[in-house]
């Protein structure tokens, strides 16, 4: 299956329109015609059967046929809090990873030793839709904008809290803490790691302090061993 996504489609519709952009891929990169089927999701849980009825590389219009709505494949909310990387490169690597692996919510926070503040948000929009469709998933997740740990820390979550770390402190395994079928949080921090005052700040507000295995770990690499913990940890179960 060739995916296609789009926000703005809804199963209100009866036909929709792609944007010049999208409409030109399709009829002119793609070659669609008139009568070919294409599947469309809104990164919303749903997937849309459409054919095109109008193969027009500056507005190709199409009928939609059936609308799906489609389990969410995992039984938990993965929020994933991390530090952005100095190289944009390694970020994008792991929403892009993330992402085929099953994430709900991302959160990009700014840290004392953090080298990055600013993010290039359409970019990283991007990233996450290529890896949906990719990976055929229809959720699209989350991406919040970034918040300072400060603020980020005084919030209410619903959610079993961690923070991995690489302080010399009693630390537990994050494989052997979480459990099937639970929210998660977990807050990883920028390449110089959080520093012992967040790191206090973040236990006061009930994260529980966990390694992610022996290794020292890249804050991209740290994100996507953490992703796929929770992944297995409910395939297990």
């Amino acid at each position: 299956m060739q995916l296609f996504y789009n926000k703005d489609i809804s199963s209100i519709d009866s036909q929709f329109t792609f944007d010049k952009t999208e409409s030109r891929h399709i009829v002119k990169v793609l070659r669609k015609k008139e009568d070919d089927l294409l599947h469309i999701t809104n990164g919303k849980n749903e997937l849309f059967t459409v054919k095109i009825i109008l193969a027009n590389d500056k507005k190709c219009l199409v009928e939609i046929l059936v609308c799906e709505t489609k389990p969410k494949p995992w039984n938990y909310h993965l929020h994933i809090v991390i530090a952005p990387t100095k190289n944009n490169d390694r970020l994008e690597w792991f929403l892009e990873k993330a992402t085929e692996i099953g994430i709900d919510e991302i959160t990009p926070i700014i840290c004392a030793n953090s080298e990055r503040t600013v993010l290039k948000r359409d970019r990283l929009d991007k990233i996450l839709q290529s890896a949906m469709k990719q990976s055929l998933k229809f959720i699209l997740p989350k991406l919040n904008e970034p918040i300072k740990f400060s603020d980020f820390i005084k919030q209410d979550f619903d959610a079993n809290l961690f923070i991995a770390h690489c302080e010399e402190l009693d630390k537990k395994p994050f494989s052997k803490t979480i459990k099937p079928n639970i929210n998660i949080l977990i807050m990883i921090g920028p390449e110089g790691d959080f520093n012992p005052n967040e790191i206090e700040k973040a236990i006061a507000q009930k994260f529980i302090p966990v390694t992610l295995g022996e290794s020292r770990l890249r804050t991209e690499t740290a994100g996507v061993v953490a992703t796929q913990t929770v992944a297995l940890i409910n395939e297990i179960a």
